[in-house]
């Protein structure tokens, strides 16, 4: 289902090359406002130039894996129409099989789109990467961390269509609540103590500030082990909720009809 996903993924090539147009038209804009507020030389959670940019262009560059600008995935319709049911019949696990799917298209996603940007901004603005192997190796398995909590937490917000008619006002909401708190607009390090301590205790700081703290090495060694031990955490504690959501809406669904 992975490769399915990946090969789904690659007939739109003509998106993600959209994608990454408008990938870098904000990322310069992004680094040229967040570079120059480092210039002003009045702290910046020990961003400097290099660090501040890498920060930039590797969040633009796992949005498309992410999917934190699309709040909707496919499971919601099923769900809303009762197509839902075919897939509880099917022998493939409903939370699994779609995380797979979800895997390989985000896979995909980074080659034409996530690479490529990152790779724009070193060649333009210059960005201050490891020179460790284990921070590629780390960021890696981060960023396939990172895919999965924001698919799982998507999967559980679909779950929600089980018992409300419209799910769109949530997931406005969790679009907005989650770029924010994930460190989209600026890094979750430059919050305020209180703001910082709630973002924390949400899953969203690790779908995009914990693989972008760990590919651009301002996390390294025992630290980023850590990261990444939080994330593993919430793929599991996310995953748990999805669960017990689907069985809980498949307890309740009524499908009517031959």
């Amino acid at each position: 289902m992975a490769v399915a996903g990946f090969r789904r993924q690659w007939q739109y090539k003509i998106a993600m090359l959209a994608g990454l147009c408008t990938n870098c038209v904000f990322g310069f804009v992004r680094a040229a406002v967040m570079v120059a507020a480092v210039g002003t030389g009045a702290g910046f959670a020990g961003y400097d130039a290099g660090g501040i940019a890498a920060y930039v262009w590797i969040s633009q560059g796992l949005l498309g894996a992410t999917q934190f600008m699309a709040s909707e995935i496919e499971l919601t319709e099923r769900v809303r129409n009762g197509d839902i049911a075919i897939d509880f019949l099917r022998p493939v696990d409903v939370q699994l099989g779609a995380l797979a799917t979800d895997l390989g298209r985000a896979t995909c996603t980074l080659l034409p789109r996530g690479v490529p940007s990152v790779l724009v901004g070193m060649l333009t603005v210059g960005l201050t990467m490891p020179s460790d192997p284990l921070s590629y190796v780390l960021g890696t398995i981060s960023v396939l961390l990172a895919v999965s909590v924001s698919f799982l937490g998507l999967f559980a917000l679909a779950t929600v269509g089980f018992w409300v008619v419209e799910t769109r006002g949530i997931r406005v909401l969790y679009q907005i609540m989650g770029t924010f708190l994930a460190g989209l607009f600026v890094p979750v390090h430059l919050f305020p103590d209180w703001l910082r301590t709630i973002a924390n205790a949400t899953p969203f700081p690790s779908i995009l500030q914990a693989p972008v703290d760990v590919l651009s090495g301002r996390v390294v060694d025992m630290e980023a082990l850590q990261v990444v031990g939080i994330q593993v955490f919430w793929v599991l504690a996310v995953g748990a909720i999805g669960r017990l959501l689907l069985a809980a809406g498949r307890r309740r669904l009524e499908v009517q009809g031959g």
